[in-house]
């Protein structure tokens, strides 16, 4: 990619959670739940992993051809780990390592796909929602597992989804993306409407739970790659 982020984007880790947490919540104003990407050519999927004993935070970053999905560029950043884990902070610890990893790729993606929550996060900023908002680039956050909020019980088919509500707000969505498998929590992080989130990832899916933009980064910054 040509443009470099600011090296301001995630400051340096100091101790302090109150101060972490209000930054969050300044940037989650920051957040635009609107369809603002250009029609899409390439798109990249992003995850993390690590090294070491945790030691060493190991972000995978791919890029793919929009329409076919075809892989186009991979690459892996490596970082000293600069905090510990703490709940709710996950994009302080990650965030470094990933814009590195996206700044390798070869092309700027016109969408990024996370492995991670979007705006469903206590405040409204998971990892992917801070990235989009610190790089400007459109984001969805796609994850395994729920971090906050409820939801109705959802259908058994490809394309069942049911609202995800926390505090009273809608904060994405519980979508099934393959017949009778465990269904995947979308939100949008930026640039990405609430309503459009879960349809471009189910575009994305094919013979997988996860739509292949994180399914590949996932492989890569977990190493399930190497095993195989």
């Amino acid at each position: 990619m040509n443009n470099a982020f600011p090296t301001d984007a995630v400051p340096a880790w100091d101790g302090n959670v109150a101060k972490a947490r209000a930054l969050q919540t300044e940037l989650a104003a920051k957040v635009r739940l609107v369809d603002d990407h250009p029609p899409l050519r390439r798109i990249a999927g992003v995850d993390v992993g690590f090294e070491e004993d945790g030691a060493v935070t190991r972000a995978a970053a791919v890029l793919l051809d929009a329409v076919t999905l075809a892989p186009l560029a991979e690459v892996i950043a490596r970082q000293p780990t600069r905090m510990p884990y703490i709940p709710g902070l996950l994009s302080f610890r990650e965030l470094p390592a990933l814009l590195e990893a996206l700044e390798q790729l070869p092309e700027t993606p016109d969408l990024v796909f996370v492995d991670g929550h979007g705006i469903a996060h206590p405040r409204r900023l998971g990892i992917a929602a801070h990235l989009g908002v610190v790089t400007d680039l459109p984001t969805i956050g796609v994850a395994k597992s729920i971090l906050v909020g409820v939801h109705e019980d959802v259908g058994m088919l490809r394309g069942d989804r049911v609202a995800l509500h926390y505090k009273g707000d809608v904060i994405g969505c519980v979508l099934r993306s393959k017949d009778k498998v465990r269904p995947l929590i979308i939100s949008p992080g930026h640039r990405v409407s609430m309503q459009a989130a879960p349809d471009l990832v189910l575009a994305c899916c094919t013979k997988y739970r996860l739509p292949e933009p994180t399914r590949l980064a996932d492989r890569l910054a977990s190493r399930r790659d190497r095993r195989r």
